[in-house]
């Protein structure tokens, strides 16, 4: 990480990284990070890290949900949306 103005960018850029690997930001946002990434090497480093632990993650948890808890899940949100 850098000093100054590009060390708030690394701050942001760590704050934002889950958002920004699950595609949440709006485009405008996602290509500032895209552009920090792409002139800061830690945080990209750190980027692509997070994608091979999500990566790992997914092919070793293949555990399947319960049936009824998906629906208990969804009963539950229904319900609180009707509130």
């Amino acid at each position: 990480m850098g000093s100054g103005e590009n060390a708030a960018d690394c701050n942001e850029t760590v704050e934002r990284l889950y958002q920004y690997l699950d595609g949440e930001l709006t485009d405008q946002r996602r290509e500032q990070i895209q552009r920090h990434l792409d002139a800061c090497s830690p945080c990209f480093q750190a980027v692509g890290f997070e994608r091979e632990l999500r990566i790992v993650i997914a092919s070793r948890c293949t555990d399947r949900v319960p049936a009824e808890l998906i629906e208990r899940i969804r009963s539950a949100l229904l319900d609180e949306e009707k509130t």
